[in-house]
């Protein structure tokens, strides 16, 4: 189920090795120097972030921010991602995940591991 976004009731920050989220004051910092955002692109934002790891439907995006209807055929979403990517390069893209044809998914910051370029031959051993 969704969390509910902005209300009038206290929600406590986000935070972690990167981000910030003030819900209760629309302000969001990208390591420590503030970033700003459209209040379209702070509450997509702040609805992904309050579902973070869950797939947040296309059609939820474009209701709970802009108040379309499914019936409704616009990129606008799409923009607003690129943009909302954009403004926390460099870590846009491991932040907000594309479920292509779904919708999108918000990932806490999580180091990248390397790729292990050295492979092993397996060792076979003969019975």
């Amino acid at each position: 189920m969704l969390a509910g976004y902005l209300n009038s009731t206290y929600l406590a920050p986000y935070q972690d090795k990167h981000l910030t989220i003030d819900y209760n004051r629309a302000e969001v910092f990208l390591d420590g120097i503030e970033v700003s955002l459209t209040r379209k692109e702070f509450n997509l934002l702040a609805l992904m972030v309050q579902n973070q790891g869950e797939i947040v439907p296309r059609d939820i995006l474009l209701f709970r921010v802009w108040g379309y209807g499914r019936d409704v055929r616009t990129r606008t979403l799409d923009v607003h991602i690129r943009r909302l990517r954009k403004k926390l390069a460099p870590f846009g893209d491991s932040y907000i995940e594309t479920v292509f044809s779904v919708g999108y998914r918000f990932q806490e910051y999580r180091l990248q591991k390397p790729l292990n370029t050295h492979f092993q031959t397996p060792v076979y051993m003969s019975i």
